[in-house]
């Protein structure tokens, strides 16, 4: 016996902008997906629901609905919207790998202006013309690595887990501390803690974790 499909969810970039019927809109998408963003930028992605933005905007809740389907809805078009921001892209050029880290660099200074991107780019979603955009600017500057698609694919989904990686641990603040604690039983972090600290490190700790990752998956696959 077989069991029928589940509907898939037509997302919100197959749907016109706002609904056939009712009275005539009083606010376009765009200033709805505005809206919620302020709200993301000041109290977090938590903040943001149907009724906060209605509120924003000085109208009931229910009226969004001509326009979104759903907050999921809101969420994709919020995210497309800031990775939109992060251009204009560089341009190709010879050296690939440091174009991509200034693709790498922009991402994340897009994170420290909007920190709730790490919370909304992981989830499952058909991707908008924005973010389209975006990717299909980074397959451009691959373009000369004689890599295989996949492997191209991956390397710019590793570059923005590592993105993220870094605008979580900026967001964290500074690292946990262990005073008060007894460390007795661990031995070799008293003996790294209690050491001379040595110079601090001078390196671009961003820009030599990126590079890896690309070079590493990229340089070699075939």
């Amino acid at each position: 016996m077989t069991t029928p499909a589940e509907p898939v969810r037509q997302t919100v970039w197959s749907r016109p902008a706002r609904g056939l019927r009712g009275p005539a809109p009083a606010h376009s998408r765009d200033e709805i997906v505005a809206a919620a963003i302020v709200i993301a930028d000041a109290d977090g992605l938590g903040a943001v629901s149907m009724r906060a933005v209605a509120t924003a905007l000085g109208t009931g809740a229910g009226s969004l609905y001509r326009y979104l389907s759903s907050r999921d809805d809101l969420l994709d078009l919020m995210a497309d919207r800031v990775v939109g921001q992060s251009g204009p892209y560089p341009q190709a050029r010879d050296d690939w790998l440091e174009a991509m880290l200034e693709v790498a660099r922009g991402q994340l200074d897009l994170h420290r202006r909007h920190p709730w991107l790490v919370d909304i780019l992981p989830r499952p979603t058909a991707p908008g013309p924005q973010t389209l955009a975006w990717f299909d600017h980074c397959l451009g500057i691959l373009r000369p690595v004689p890599a295989a698609p996949a492997a191209k694919f991956e390397a710019i989904a590793l570059m923005i887990g590592v993105v993220s990686l870094f605008a979580r641990s900026e967001a964290a603040g500074p690292a946990l501390s262990f005073d008060g604690l007894d460390m007795a039983a661990y031995p070799h972090l008293v003996a790294t803690l209690s050491g001379p600290p040595g110079p601090p490190p001078r390196r671009d700790l961003f820009g030599v974790t990126v590079r890896s990752v690309l070079r590493g998956l990229l340089t070699d696959a075939g």
